[in-house]
């Protein structure tokens, strides 16, 4: 079944009925003393409609079928105003009768429209195969379903659901209230925390709200109802904390930018050298323990990429301010000790609840592991932090910015991101493994000289689709939420909701990107999904980055700044690997951040 809209820009919405089940749906503007006339080819008709001039006007449409066996012609006589006659419609119309379409799929670039005379009306037409065979019907405003309980029991009463399973939690509602769009009281709450209510929003038509800067805010709601101290970040509000509408958001998010493309040719060459050192200690220890702990070998890994590439510094590397193999181990706990309201370490939940659930924990236990990262970014950020004082930044505010973006969002990051992958293309077995070698070998041999280099990696489809495929399944960030700046309208797949100024909406992105009425399998891991014409048309609903796939961080969206980067970083980690080996067995167990995984086996190149 096809669905179209035509538009024409607009007053009314008018239906004029060819069949029970087909109607055309047109809307039309009407200009006092001016003609103008349209034509449209659909597939095997073509229709006519002509405006004419005068006060009261005539409209008439004709529909012919290109064996000329049927025609049509119906006329209108309308009052000046164009009400008397027209019946209003929704917005899109379910055509479904075989008078008007042989059953075939009908795509934009087979629909065409030309204006013979001035002035000028766009007229759009939009098709999706993925409807109903009935009519789309009118959606109604609704309350949004849903409770929040009694004041402060609600609330502890839906965090313990929370940790005792998200996604249970989540999918529960949804299925008792019916509804992708319901009220929920979100972690962590009272007694200590804010106001706990929450709007969650958990399919693919209504979660783009939360990009939309226009209709919500997104000041201190990077982690959600609460905020951690600015004690954490040097007394500031760091970009991930600011709306774009506020004055240093712009400032930050360019430097940002500039720290990206200032580094641009080390990125490579240092994750070449970084992954190197990694598969000689996942080597190491599987000689001499049979397994290979990935996550904690590739913390280190990580940390020295990034430390080289921006400071080039190792942070292990000797000195007053070097880290050591302490690093990862410090940032970890900072992190941690910001999101722990939110977050579960496997403890019993009883003592979770009193220790980490219930109140903020103070930044002077983690002060003095704080400072010490501090003293190493400042001594050896020189070339970043000279350029974010030319920007008009302080050199104080702009390092603990740099220290946020690269080990908290970066970093940390990449610590869920790169286990995900490995995880998932293990369990996709030897198959995937083949095909992702050969793919990698052939566009290094045939692109990069032997070497690996951008030119050779545009040249992986396989790997990039694999990519998108593990963000789209597990998102490294899987919450956004923002504040209504104003009464609107919320639209989902089924219903129309309203929405108050001042209400709090979240999102949990992997029900959106698992949307069973965008994607087919929404649960299965298929490598090859975005791969094709077809394939890059879902990319508008992988949503990991803050914002569609398809679209571009700017100063006045709140988009991952790094997003093209960490995709490349993610597309070079499995290319490296393939390079390296064959194939690969695993092992997995509970982590801190999700599954742990141990390599039992590599098996190296041969080819």
């Amino acid at each position: 079944m096809i669905q179209h809209a035509y538009h024409v820009h607009n007053k009314k919405n008018l239906a004029f009925p060819r069949s029970r089940n087909d109607r055309l749906l047109f809307k039309l503007h009407r200009f006092k003393g001016t003609q103008w006339n349209a034509l449209f080819h659909i597939s095997n008709q073509r229709c006519t409609y002509n405006r004419e001039k005068g006060v009261e006007g005539k409209l008439k449409i004709e529909t012919h079928k290109r064996d000329g066996e049927r025609s049509k012609s119906l006329s209108l006589r309308m009052a000046q105003t164009l009400k008397a006659p027209c019946v209003p419609v929704a917005p899109f119309v379910t055509s479904t009768s075989s008078e008007s379409f042989t059953g075939q799929k009908i795509f934009p670039s087979r629909i065409s429209c030309k204006f013979f005379q001035k002035p000028r009306h766009v007229i759009r037409a939009s098709v999706s195969e993925r409807i109903s065979q009935t009519d789309a019907p009118v959606k109604v405003l609704k309350e949004i379903p849903g409770s929040y309980g009694p004041p402060l029991l609600g609330g502890i009463r839906d965090r313990q659901d929370f940790f005792n399973g998200r996604e249970e939690f989540f999918r529960s509602r949804m299925e008792k209230y019916e509804s992708t769009v319901y009220r929920v009281n979100m972690p962590p709450g009272g007694p200590f925390f804010p106001d706990p209510r929450v709007i969650m929003l958990l399919d693919a038509k209504s979660f783009p709200v939360l990009f939309d800067t226009n209709r919500v805010e997104k000041r201190d709601v990077f982690t959600g109802t609460y905020m951690s101290s600015t004690d954490y970040t040097g007394g500031y509000r760091t970009l991930s904390y600011l709306d774009p509408s506020e004055e240093k958001h712009a400032q930050l998010k360019n430097f940002c930018f500039k720290v990206l493309k200032m580094n641009r040719d080390r990125w490579i060459p240092e994750f070449d050298r970084a992954t190197s050192e990694l598969w000689q200690e996942l080597e190491t220890q599987l000689a001499e323990h049979g397994r290979a702990a990935f996550n904690e070998a590739s913390e280190q890994m990580c940390l020295n990429f990034l430390c080289r590439s921006v400071m080039d510094r190792d942070p292990a590397e000797g000195g007053e301010t070097a880290l050591g193999s302490d690093g990862p181990g410090l940032i970890k706990k900072w992190i941690f000790f910001q999101l722990a309201p939110i977050n579960t370490i496997g403890l019993p939940r009883g003592l979770e609840e009193l220790t980490i659930h219930t109140f903020p924990l103070p930044f002077g236990l983690v002060k003095k592991d704080y400072d010490r990262v501090h003293r190493f970014f400042a001594a050896h950020a020189t070339r970043a932090l000279d350029a974010a004082e030319k920007m008009g930044l302080s050199r104080d505010e702009a390092c603990h910015n740099l220290i946020f973006n690269i080990c908290f969002n970066t970093w940390g990051g990449m610590l869920i991101l790169f286990p995900s992958i490995v995880r998932l293309v293990g369990r996709a077995g030897a198959r995937l493994h083949s095909d992702l070698a050969q793919e990698v070998r052939a566009a290094v041999r045939s692109e990069g000289g032997g070497r690996l280099t951008m030119r050779a990696l545009e040249s992986m489809p396989l790997v990039k689709s694999t990519v998108y495929e593990v963000m789209r399944l597990e998102p490294p960030v899987p919450f956004q939420y923002g504040r209504a700046k104003e009464d609107f309208q919320l639209e989902s797949h089924d219903e129309l909701y309203e929405v108050k100024k001042g209400e709090l909406l979240g999102g949990y992105m992997p029900f959106a990107t698992r949307d069973p009425k965008v994607f087919e399998a929404p649960e299965e891991f298929v490598p090859r999904r975005f791969m094709g014409e077809q394939g890059q048309k879902l990319l508008q609903y992988v949503l990991w980055s803050n914002g569609p796939e398809t679209e571009s961080p700017t100063i006045h969206n709140k988009q991952c700044a790094g997003k093209d980067f960490v995709v490349m970083m993610a597309r070079l980690l499995l290319a490296e690997f393939f390079l390296q080996y064959d194939s690969f067995d695993m092992e997995l167990s509970a982590g801190a951040l999700g599954s742990a995984v141990s390599f039992t086996s590599l098996k190296k190149a041969t080819s």
